[in-house]
Protein backbone atom coordinates (compact mmCIF):
# COMPACT_ATOMS: atom_id res chain seq x y z
CA UNK A 1 0.00 0.00 0.00
CA UNK A 2 1.20 3.70 -0.56
CA UNK A 3 0.30 6.94 0.58
CA UNK A 4 0.49 10.60 -1.02
CA UNK A 5 2.36 12.72 1.30
CA UNK A 6 3.35 16.03 0.11
CA UNK A 7 4.39 16.90 -4.01
CA UNK A 8 8.29 16.66 -5.34
CA UNK A 9 8.71 19.43 -8.15
CA UNK A 10 9.75 18.48 -11.60
CA UNK A 11 11.77 20.32 -14.01
CA UNK A 12 9.13 21.22 -16.21
CA UNK A 13 5.90 22.94 -14.85
CA UNK A 14 4.21 20.65 -13.03
CA UNK A 15 4.51 18.76 -9.74
CA UNK A 16 3.63 14.80 -9.38
CA UNK A 17 2.66 13.39 -6.43
CA UNK A 18 5.52 11.56 -4.41
CA UNK A 19 4.24 8.22 -2.95
CA UNK A 20 5.08 6.91 0.19
CA UNK A 21 5.30 3.60 1.84
CA UNK A 22 2.38 3.40 4.55
CA UNK A 23 5.77 2.31 6.74
CA UNK A 24 7.33 5.55 6.06
CA UNK A 25 4.51 7.91 6.44
CA UNK A 26 4.14 6.37 9.69
CA UNK A 27 7.91 6.98 10.71
CA UNK A 28 6.76 10.99 9.72
CA UNK A 29 3.88 10.90 12.57
CA UNK A 30 5.58 8.84 14.98
CA UNK A 31 8.78 10.86 15.40
CA UNK A 32 8.05 13.83 16.63
CA UNK A 33 5.97 12.26 19.66
CA UNK A 34 9.79 10.18 19.90
CA UNK A 35 11.69 13.31 20.39
CA UNK A 36 11.63 13.06 23.97
CA UNK A 37 13.27 9.63 24.43
CA UNK A 38 16.57 8.36 23.04
CA UNK A 39 16.98 7.38 19.37
CA UNK A 40 19.48 5.08 18.38
CA UNK A 41 21.08 5.34 14.68
CA UNK A 42 23.47 2.77 13.36
CA UNK A 43 25.44 3.12 11.00
CA UNK A 44 28.87 1.54 9.10
CA UNK A 45 30.21 4.66 7.19
CA UNK A 46 29.80 7.70 8.65
CA UNK A 47 31.44 10.79 7.16
CA UNK A 48 31.47 13.51 9.97
CA UNK A 49 31.24 16.64 7.53
CA UNK A 50 34.58 17.98 8.64
CA UNK A 51 36.93 15.44 6.49
CA UNK A 52 36.40 12.22 8.82
CA UNK A 53 35.11 8.75 7.70
CA UNK A 54 34.14 6.17 11.05
CA UNK A 55 33.01 3.33 10.97
CA UNK A 56 30.46 1.10 13.13
CA UNK A 57 29.43 3.64 15.02
CA UNK A 58 25.93 4.60 16.54
CA UNK A 59 24.25 7.51 16.68
CA UNK A 60 22.68 8.39 20.28
CA UNK A 61 19.68 11.10 19.59
CA UNK A 62 17.70 13.15 21.87
CA UNK A 63 15.16 16.21 21.88
CA UNK A 64 16.68 17.01 17.83
CA UNK A 65 20.33 16.91 18.94
CA UNK A 66 23.00 14.52 18.97
CA UNK A 67 23.77 13.03 22.47
CA UNK A 68 26.89 9.87 21.76
CA UNK A 69 28.58 9.37 18.78
CA UNK A 70 29.70 5.77 19.79
CA UNK A 71 30.60 2.43 18.53
CA UNK A 72 27.92 0.30 17.61
CA UNK A 73 26.75 -2.38 20.00
CA UNK A 74 23.50 -3.41 20.92
CA UNK A 75 20.04 -3.43 18.56
CA UNK A 76 19.11 0.32 17.23
CA UNK A 77 15.87 1.84 17.02
CA UNK A 78 16.93 2.33 13.04
CA UNK A 79 19.75 0.85 11.10
CA UNK A 80 21.26 2.57 8.61
CA UNK A 81 23.77 -0.40 7.63
CA UNK A 82 24.98 -0.34 4.32
CA UNK A 83 24.32 3.26 3.65
CA UNK A 84 26.71 5.97 3.85
CA UNK A 85 25.64 8.86 6.48
CA UNK A 86 26.03 12.39 6.35
CA UNK A 87 25.39 15.48 7.98
CA UNK A 88 22.23 17.12 6.72
CA UNK A 89 23.32 19.20 3.46
CA UNK A 90 23.55 23.07 3.19
CA UNK A 91 22.76 24.94 0.22
CA UNK A 92 23.75 28.63 0.77
CA UNK A 93 22.21 30.54 -2.23
CA UNK A 94 18.74 29.32 -3.23
CA UNK A 95 15.77 31.14 -4.55
CA UNK A 96 12.97 28.87 -3.46
CA UNK A 97 10.31 31.40 -4.63
CA UNK A 98 11.18 30.67 -8.49
CA UNK A 99 8.69 28.17 -9.98
CA UNK A 100 7.31 27.47 -13.78
CA UNK A 101 3.60 28.16 -13.80
CA UNK A 102 1.08 25.78 -15.13
CA UNK A 103 2.37 26.74 -18.38
CA UNK A 104 5.60 25.99 -17.73
CA UNK A 105 7.13 29.55 -17.72
CA UNK A 106 9.36 31.11 -15.39
CA UNK A 107 7.72 32.89 -12.39
CA UNK A 108 8.99 34.29 -9.01
CA UNK A 109 5.41 34.98 -7.16
CA UNK A 110 2.95 37.01 -8.49
CA UNK A 111 2.95 40.55 -10.15
CA UNK A 112 5.57 41.49 -12.97
CA UNK A 113 2.69 40.14 -15.41
CA UNK A 114 3.25 36.86 -13.96
CA UNK A 115 -0.08 34.46 -14.05
CA UNK A 116 0.12 32.99 -10.38
CA UNK A 117 -2.37 33.77 -7.83
CA UNK A 118 -0.59 34.91 -4.45
CA UNK A 119 -1.59 31.58 -2.96
CA UNK A 120 -0.33 29.51 -5.99
CA UNK A 121 3.02 31.14 -5.57
CA UNK A 122 3.27 30.22 -1.96
CA UNK A 123 2.10 26.58 -2.52
CA UNK A 124 4.63 26.38 -5.76
CA UNK A 125 7.47 27.61 -2.87
CA UNK A 126 6.38 24.95 0.03
CA UNK A 127 6.77 22.42 -2.40
CA UNK A 128 10.23 23.35 -4.01
CA UNK A 129 11.18 23.73 -0.37
CA UNK A 130 9.42 20.14 0.26
CA UNK A 131 11.56 18.89 -2.67
CA UNK A 132 14.69 20.46 -1.75
CA UNK A 133 14.54 18.08 1.93
CA UNK A 134 13.86 15.22 0.52
CA UNK A 135 16.75 15.84 -2.06
CA UNK A 136 18.88 15.91 1.13
CA UNK A 137 19.40 19.27 1.99
CA UNK A 138 18.31 20.92 5.58
CA UNK A 139 19.08 24.40 5.82
CA UNK A 140 19.05 26.11 3.10
CA UNK A 141 19.47 30.28 2.71
CA UNK A 142 17.26 32.20 0.23
CA UNK A 143 18.68 35.33 -1.42
CA UNK A 144 15.86 36.07 -1.31
CA UNK A 145 12.24 37.04 -1.46
CA UNK A 146 10.01 38.08 0.66
CA UNK A 147 7.70 35.02 0.58
CA UNK A 148 10.95 33.51 2.09
CA UNK A 149 9.92 34.78 6.06
CA UNK A 150 6.45 32.74 5.90
CA UNK A 151 7.60 29.66 4.71
CA UNK A 152 10.77 30.01 7.02
CA UNK A 153 8.33 30.16 10.08
CA UNK A 154 6.06 27.14 8.92
CA UNK A 155 9.19 25.03 8.45
CA UNK A 156 10.97 25.67 11.93
CA UNK A 157 7.50 25.60 13.71
CA UNK A 158 7.35 22.31 11.79
CA UNK A 159 3.80 23.32 9.87
CA UNK A 160 5.58 21.96 6.83
CA UNK A 161 8.57 20.25 5.63
CA UNK A 162 11.42 21.85 4.43
CA UNK A 163 14.61 22.73 5.04
CA UNK A 164 15.69 25.40 7.61
CA UNK A 165 15.53 29.01 5.69
CA UNK A 166 17.64 31.94 5.95
CA UNK A 167 16.98 34.83 4.30
CA UNK A 168 17.64 38.05 2.88
CA UNK A 169 13.84 38.93 2.22
CA UNK A 170 14.80 41.86 -0.25
CA UNK A 171 18.27 42.44 -2.36
CA UNK A 172 19.95 45.46 -2.62
CA UNK A 173 20.88 47.01 -6.10
CA UNK A 174 22.52 50.49 -7.63
CA UNK A 175 18.88 51.40 -7.53
CA UNK A 176 18.12 50.90 -4.17
CA UNK A 177 19.80 54.65 -3.36
CA UNK A 178 22.08 56.71 -2.16
CA UNK A 179 24.51 55.12 0.21
CA UNK A 180 22.26 56.53 3.18
CA UNK A 181 19.37 55.04 1.78
CA UNK A 182 20.89 51.94 1.54
CA UNK A 183 22.17 51.92 5.22
CA UNK A 184 18.56 52.93 5.93
CA UNK A 185 17.53 50.01 3.89
CA UNK A 186 19.83 47.25 5.05
CA UNK A 187 18.16 48.40 8.90
CA UNK A 188 14.86 47.72 7.67
CA UNK A 189 16.16 44.60 6.74
CA UNK A 190 17.37 43.69 10.15
CA UNK A 191 13.84 45.05 11.63
CA UNK A 192 11.95 42.60 9.10
CA UNK A 193 13.97 39.83 10.28
CA UNK A 194 16.12 39.31 7.21
CA UNK A 195 19.25 36.86 8.44
CA UNK A 196 21.61 38.16 5.92
CA UNK A 197 21.89 41.26 3.07
CA UNK A 198 22.17 40.29 -0.65
CA UNK A 199 23.39 42.94 -2.78
CA UNK A 200 24.73 43.01 -6.56
CA UNK A 201 27.87 45.03 -7.06
CA UNK A 202 27.69 43.34 -10.44
CA UNK A 203 25.08 42.77 -13.57
CA UNK A 204 24.17 39.64 -14.03
CA UNK A 205 26.39 36.89 -16.17
CA UNK A 206 24.22 37.34 -18.98
CA UNK A 207 25.01 41.02 -19.28
CA UNK A 208 28.05 40.79 -19.20
CA UNK A 209 28.92 40.90 -15.37
CA UNK A 210 30.35 45.01 -15.04
CA UNK A 211 30.40 46.28 -11.85
CA UNK A 212 26.64 48.32 -11.32
CA UNK A 213 27.06 49.66 -8.05
CA UNK A 214 29.31 51.96 -7.03
CA UNK A 215 32.06 51.51 -4.12
CA UNK A 216 30.44 53.73 -1.62
CA UNK A 217 27.45 51.90 -2.00
CA UNK A 218 29.02 48.75 -1.45
CA UNK A 219 30.67 50.31 1.84
CA UNK A 220 27.18 51.54 2.80
CA UNK A 221 25.65 47.96 2.49
CA UNK A 222 28.44 45.16 4.14
CA UNK A 223 29.00 48.31 6.56
CA UNK A 224 26.00 48.88 7.50
CA UNK A 225 24.84 44.62 7.95
CA UNK A 226 28.14 44.57 9.87
CA UNK A 227 27.19 47.18 11.98
CA UNK A 228 23.67 45.43 12.74
CA UNK A 229 25.25 42.12 13.11
CA UNK A 230 23.99 40.44 9.68
CA UNK A 231 26.27 38.73 7.43
CA UNK A 232 26.61 39.87 3.30
CA UNK A 233 26.21 37.90 0.67
CA UNK A 234 27.54 39.58 -2.84
CA UNK A 235 26.37 38.73 -6.40
CA UNK A 236 29.38 39.57 -7.86
CA UNK A 237 31.06 38.23 -11.00
CA UNK A 238 34.01 40.66 -12.00
CA UNK A 239 36.71 41.38 -10.11
CA UNK A 240 36.29 45.10 -9.20
CA UNK A 241 32.76 44.80 -8.29
CA UNK A 242 34.12 41.68 -5.56
CA UNK A 243 37.72 43.41 -4.54
CA UNK A 244 35.17 46.77 -3.65
CA UNK A 245 32.81 44.01 -1.79
CA UNK A 246 35.64 42.17 -0.26
CA UNK A 247 37.41 45.45 0.91
CA UNK A 248 34.03 46.30 2.63
CA UNK A 249 33.67 43.37 4.86
CA UNK A 250 31.56 41.66 2.93
CA UNK A 251 30.84 37.43 4.31
CA UNK A 252 30.75 35.94 0.72
CA UNK A 253 31.38 36.32 -3.15
CA UNK A 254 28.89 34.54 -5.04
CA UNK A 255 29.51 33.38 -8.60
CA UNK A 256 32.69 34.97 -9.06
CA UNK A 257 33.06 33.63 -12.94
CA UNK A 258 35.89 36.38 -14.08
CA UNK A 259 37.55 36.86 -11.35
CA UNK A 260 41.63 36.91 -11.23
CA UNK A 261 44.40 35.72 -8.93
CA UNK A 262 44.71 39.01 -7.27
CA UNK A 263 41.25 38.86 -6.24
CA UNK A 264 41.64 35.19 -5.00
CA UNK A 265 44.00 35.78 -2.84
CA UNK A 266 42.52 39.18 -1.51
CA UNK A 267 39.87 36.21 -0.45
CA UNK A 268 42.14 34.61 1.61
CA UNK A 269 43.19 37.71 3.21
CA UNK A 270 39.75 38.88 4.30
CA UNK A 271 38.73 35.49 5.28
CA UNK A 272 35.91 36.02 2.56
CA UNK A 273 33.78 33.07 2.10
CA UNK A 274 33.51 31.88 -2.46
CA UNK A 275 30.37 30.14 -3.86
CA UNK A 276 30.67 29.49 -6.92
CA UNK A 277 28.21 28.09 -8.92
CA UNK A 278 28.00 25.08 -11.51
CA UNK A 279 24.67 24.04 -11.21
CA UNK A 280 22.47 27.38 -12.24
CA UNK A 281 24.25 27.30 -15.82
CA UNK A 282 23.54 24.04 -16.41
CA UNK A 283 20.12 24.35 -15.04
CA UNK A 284 19.46 27.28 -17.52
CA UNK A 285 20.72 25.85 -20.65
CA UNK A 286 19.25 22.27 -19.91
CA UNK A 287 15.69 24.38 -19.15
CA UNK A 288 15.94 27.02 -21.89
CA UNK A 289 12.73 26.71 -23.53
CA UNK A 290 11.12 27.81 -19.87
CA UNK A 291 13.04 31.12 -19.58
CA UNK A 292 13.87 32.05 -23.42
CA UNK A 293 12.41 35.45 -23.93
CA UNK A 294 11.40 36.54 -20.46
CA UNK A 295 13.87 39.90 -19.42
CA UNK A 296 17.17 38.72 -20.22
CA UNK A 297 16.78 35.40 -21.12
CA UNK A 298 17.35 35.61 -24.40
CA UNK A 299 19.64 33.94 -27.31
CA UNK A 300 22.63 36.56 -26.35
CA UNK A 301 22.04 35.51 -22.87
CA UNK A 302 22.38 31.94 -23.15
CA UNK A 303 25.37 32.06 -25.32
CA UNK A 304 26.86 33.93 -22.66
CA UNK A 305 25.75 31.50 -20.28
CA UNK A 306 27.33 28.46 -22.15
CA UNK A 307 30.28 30.59 -22.30
CA UNK A 308 30.85 30.97 -18.85
CA UNK A 309 30.77 27.23 -17.60
CA UNK A 310 34.26 26.68 -18.71
CA UNK A 311 34.82 29.28 -16.94
CA UNK A 312 33.43 29.00 -13.47
CA UNK A 313 35.46 25.14 -14.19
CA UNK A 314 38.77 27.44 -14.06
CA UNK A 315 38.01 29.84 -11.05
CA UNK A 316 36.86 27.03 -9.15
CA UNK A 317 40.27 25.42 -9.89
CA UNK A 318 41.83 28.70 -9.38
CA UNK A 319 40.12 28.92 -5.42
CA UNK A 320 41.69 25.85 -4.59
CA UNK A 321 45.14 26.46 -5.77
CA UNK A 322 44.90 29.59 -3.54
CA UNK A 323 43.69 28.09 -0.81
CA UNK A 324 40.34 30.49 -0.77
CA UNK A 325 37.50 29.26 1.68
CA UNK A 326 34.62 27.43 -0.61
CA UNK A 327 31.23 26.99 0.41
CA UNK A 328 28.78 25.02 -1.35
CA UNK A 329 25.98 27.21 -2.94
CA UNK A 330 23.75 26.32 -6.20
CA UNK A 331 22.06 29.24 -6.99
CA UNK A 332 19.06 27.01 -7.39
CA UNK A 333 15.83 28.60 -9.42
CA UNK A 334 12.96 27.42 -11.18
CA UNK A 335 13.64 23.69 -12.35
CA UNK A 336 16.60 22.48 -9.80
CA UNK A 337 14.94 22.59 -6.95
CA UNK A 338 15.12 19.10 -5.42
CA UNK A 339 18.10 18.91 -7.81
CA UNK A 340 20.88 20.45 -5.46
CA UNK A 341 23.53 17.91 -5.17
CA UNK A 342 23.96 18.21 -8.73
CA UNK A 343 26.55 21.07 -7.76
CA UNK A 344 28.17 18.14 -5.87
CA UNK A 345 28.88 16.61 -9.04
CA UNK A 346 30.12 19.21 -11.17
CA UNK A 347 32.20 20.50 -8.54
CA UNK A 348 34.17 16.93 -8.91
CA UNK A 349 34.03 16.35 -11.96
CA UNK A 350 34.12 19.57 -13.91
CA UNK A 351 35.76 21.48 -11.15
CA UNK A 352 38.45 19.09 -10.19
CA UNK A 353 37.87 18.49 -6.74
CA UNK A 354 38.42 15.54 -4.54
CA UNK A 355 35.15 13.69 -3.46
CA UNK A 356 35.22 14.76 0.29
CA UNK A 357 36.71 18.06 0.21
CA UNK A 358 33.31 18.94 -2.51
CA UNK A 359 31.15 17.24 0.42
CA UNK A 360 32.87 19.46 3.16
CA UNK A 361 31.65 22.69 1.09
CA UNK A 362 28.06 21.57 1.96
CA UNK A 363 28.84 20.62 5.19
CA UNK A 364 31.08 22.44 7.93
CA UNK A 365 32.11 25.20 5.72
CA UNK A 366 28.64 25.71 4.33
CA UNK A 367 27.85 25.86 8.08
CA UNK A 368 30.30 27.94 9.14
CA UNK A 369 29.88 30.84 6.62
CA UNK A 370 26.28 31.25 8.28
CA UNK A 371 27.78 31.54 11.51
CA UNK A 372 25.99 28.05 12.24
CA UNK A 373 29.12 25.75 12.80
CA UNK A 374 28.51 24.75 16.15
CA UNK A 375 24.93 23.74 15.20
CA UNK A 376 24.74 22.11 11.92
CA UNK A 377 27.02 21.06 9.60
CA UNK A 378 28.47 18.31 11.23
CA UNK A 379 27.78 15.10 13.19
CA UNK A 380 29.08 15.23 16.37
CA UNK A 381 27.48 15.00 20.14
CA UNK A 382 26.21 19.02 20.51
CA UNK A 383 25.00 19.15 16.86
CA UNK A 384 21.51 19.11 15.51
CA UNK A 385 20.28 15.81 14.85
CA UNK A 386 20.57 17.05 10.64
CA UNK A 387 21.23 13.53 8.95
CA UNK A 388 21.03 12.00 5.60
CA UNK A 389 21.71 8.61 4.54
CA UNK A 390 22.37 7.57 0.53
CA UNK A 391 22.71 3.92 -1.24
CA UNK A 392 26.37 4.12 -2.71
CA UNK A 393 29.47 6.09 -1.17
CA UNK A 394 30.31 9.10 -2.73
CA UNK A 395 33.75 9.24 -2.02
CA UNK A 396 34.18 6.48 -4.58
CA UNK A 397 31.16 7.23 -6.51
CA UNK A 398 30.08 10.82 -6.09
CA UNK A 399 26.62 10.08 -8.34
CA UNK A 400 25.53 8.49 -5.10
CA UNK A 401 24.39 12.16 -3.66
CA UNK A 402 21.25 11.18 -6.00
CA UNK A 403 20.29 8.35 -4.31
CA UNK A 404 19.18 9.67 -1.10
CA UNK A 405 16.80 7.44 0.97
CA UNK A 406 16.98 9.38 4.79
CA UNK A 407 16.45 12.54 5.63
CA UNK A 408 16.03 13.85 9.29
CA UNK A 409 16.02 17.25 10.52
CA UNK A 410 16.36 18.57 13.67
CA UNK A 411 15.49 14.82 15.22
CA UNK A 412 12.38 14.38 12.98
CA UNK A 413 12.03 11.83 9.98
CA UNK A 414 10.97 13.40 6.84
CA UNK A 415 12.42 10.37 4.46
CA UNK A 416 12.71 6.78 5.07
CA UNK A 417 13.15 4.63 1.87
CA UNK A 418 15.89 2.67 2.92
Amino acid sequence: MTTTLFPAPRRAGWYPARRLSTSALLTCFLTAAALAQPLVIKTTTLIDGKGAVLHNQEITIENGHITRISPATGQPDIDLSGLTVTPGWIDTHTHPGWYFNKEGRLEQGPGRAGKTTPQQAALFTAANAYATLMGGFTTIQSLGQPIDADIRYMTETFALPGPRILTALRPITENTGTPEQIRAHVRKLKEDGADVVKLFATASIRDGGKMTMTVEQIDAACGEAKAVGLRSAVHAHSSDGARASILAGCTSIEHGTFLDDATLDLMVQHGTYFDPNFLVLHNYLENKQHFLGIGNYNEEGFAAMEKGLPLVADVYKRARAHHVKIVFGTDAVAGSHGRNAEEFIYRVKDGGDQPMDALVTGMSMAAESLGLGNKIGSLAPGMDADIVAVRGNPLEDITAVRRVVFVMKAGRIYRNDR
